[in-house]
């Protein structure tokens, strides 16, 4: 019969062994996966800047064989992102407003954070076939209004998390603070659950505009693209995400090589939006 020393003695070196295979396990999994990061990053880097030039700011999308830049869709997405977060911010604050201050555990609180954890999760594609449907077919053609209809639908989900969760961080000894002093609701909640989570709300909105600055399927079934100069949101609309899908898929070199310029332009927008994120939170942090 094993006295319990050994017992315990194997037991120890069983756990020590499993401790070690899933230390082993979990550093291959995340090397793996900051490799290949690594890797398409460089590569976008090594290929796009390459291809960044005076004339990628100046000039319009080309034909083929061309040379040109890509400045009607860097200002058309600009204007379908701007257009995009203006519809869906103040839609995105207000709802998560009432999530956090006015109906946090009222009846229509739980189907509003169910549906909005849907659209978080929902494939984009879905979100653009939504918007041809009840946007693009009506109106007989593609448009930058629908483009940009699309993206707020995306955009908004984003910030009706980030503000409910941000507003829930105010301390409620504030609020009570305010109210006793006979300060009305919505008094209370903008001059002190705003200020208050300020800094939390704008980085949700900046995280929002990041998550939409490269969405390609939306835009193939909404604002599509145009290969001139236009500023008609009523009309098929340029923009970059499109452009690098068409221009990655042709043939012809000079395209490929708008398409990898175009491709780290949207990647250092999208990756300065959320280092400015970043900022934003370690400054409330520090501050609190």
């Amino acid at each position: 019969m094993a006295t319990p020393a050994p017992q315990a003695s194997m037991l120890y070196r069983r756990r020590k062994l499993v401790n070690v295979a899933s230390r082993i396990g979990a550093v291959g999994a995340a090397a793996i996966g900051v490799i290949a990061l690594l890797l398409i990053i460089g590569t976008l880097f090594l290929n796009g800047f390459k291809s960044l030039d005076i004339a990628m700011f100046t000039e319009t999308t080309p034909p083929p064989g061309s040379a040109g830049g890509m400045l009607n869709a860097i200002v058309g997405s600009l204007i379908i992102t701007v257009i995009a977060a203006i519809v869906a911010t103040p839609i995105a604050i207000l709802a998560g407003t009432y999530l956090a201050e006015y109906g946090r555990y009222s009846l229509l609180a739980k189907p509003t954070r169910f549906v909005t954890d849907i659209l978080l999760s929902a494939p984009s594609i879905v979100i653009g076939l939504f918007i041809y449907q009840i946007m693009v077919v009506p109106m007989g053609h593609f448009s930058a209004w629908a483009g940009s209809m699309a993206l707020a639908i995306i955009m908004i989900p984003v910030v009706v998390r980030t503000t409910e969760n941000m507003l829930g961080l105010v301390p409620d000894g504030l609020r009570e603070a305010a109210v006793a002093l006979g300060t009305p609701r919505w008094k209370v909640i903008q001059s002190v659950s705003y200020r208050a989570a300020r800094a939390g709300i704008v980085t949700g909105v900046m995280l929002g505009v990041a998550r939409i600055s490269g969405e390609t399927a939306p835009l193939l079934f909404t604002a599509l693209n145009n290969q001139f100069w236009s500023t008609d949101l009523n009309a098929p609309m340029a923009n970059m995400p499109v452009v690098i899908f068409q221009f990655a898929m042709s043939p012809y070199e000079d395209w490929q090589r708008l398409a990898w310029g175009g491709a780290l332009l949207i990647t250092l927008s999208v990756l300065s939006l959320n280092v400015v994120a970043r900022v934003l939170v370690n400054a409330k942090r520090q501050r609190q």
